[in-house]
């Protein structure tokens, strides 16, 4: 099965697992790529059975209008009942690698805010161990340099993404090899580092349930 058709898989196993927890006040959280964008287009067959969605980037969002449902600010929201994004990378213990697509900050912000985190992926991102997907790094543009440094001390190639600028007006580096021994370890010390605004681990709030689509049909993890 081709890998556009595993995703809408995993995007119509989403649906299905949150649909009955849909109602008239429910606010959905959704993330950015294209498996989160086979989601989005899943969605707007629901769409009159929640009150609205809150995006984690302005392409997202603009997705969402585009198939007709309502799009809220994160702070004008009561509360996110569901969250669900895609990822890059997906390890045994649910902790992920996410922010090929650059919105990593606003992901994770709207996946702390959600009351359940579903991932949803197709079964080729599926590693024993985090770390052959570059880690991307949100960073504030005059620290570039400053965390490039700290990122080289932590045993990283870090690459900047030039030519992209994320939603909040700040830079990428992908770092490159990396040992992700310690997950949760690792995404506090990245945190830490001067200029950092966020980086693509997610251990800390990781998914609360993955949906992993292959040839032989959608598994949960």
């Amino acid at each position: 099965m081709a890998q556009a058709a595993l995703k809408r898989s995993a995007a119509e196993a989403a649906l299905a697992y949150i649909e009955p927890r849909l109602g008239p006040k429910t606010v959905v959280g959704v993330g950015t790529g294209s498996t989160a964008d086979c989601f989005i287009d899943a969605l707007a067959a629901v769409k009159h059975k929640f009150d609205a969605a809150v995006s984690s980037s302005e392409a997202s969002a603009e997705r969402l209008r585009g198939q007709g449902v309502a799009v809220i600010d994160l702070n004008a929201a009561p509360s996110v009942a569901v969250y669900v994004d895609g990822a890059d990378e997906v390890d045994p213990g649910r902790c992920l690698t996410k922010g090929g697509g650059g919105a990593l900050t606003r992901e994770k912000i709207v996946a702390a805010s959600a009351d359940e985190f579903v991932c949803i992926v197709d079964d080729s991102k599926l590693v024993a161990r985090l770390g052959s997907f570059p880690l991307p790094v949100e960073v504030v543009p005059m620290a570039r340099g400053l965390v490039a440094r700290a990122l080289v001390g932590l045993g990283g190639e870090p690459e900047w993404r030039q030519g992209f600028t994320t939603d909040n007006g700040n830079l990428i580096l992908d770092v490159h090899g990396l040992d992700i021994a310690d997950p949760p370890a690792l995404e506090r010390e990245i945190n830490n580092i001067v200029g950092v605004v966020c980086n693509g681990l997610f251990a800390a709030n990781r998914a609360d349930l993955v949906l992993v689509a292959g040839t032989d049909g959608v598994r949960q993890l």
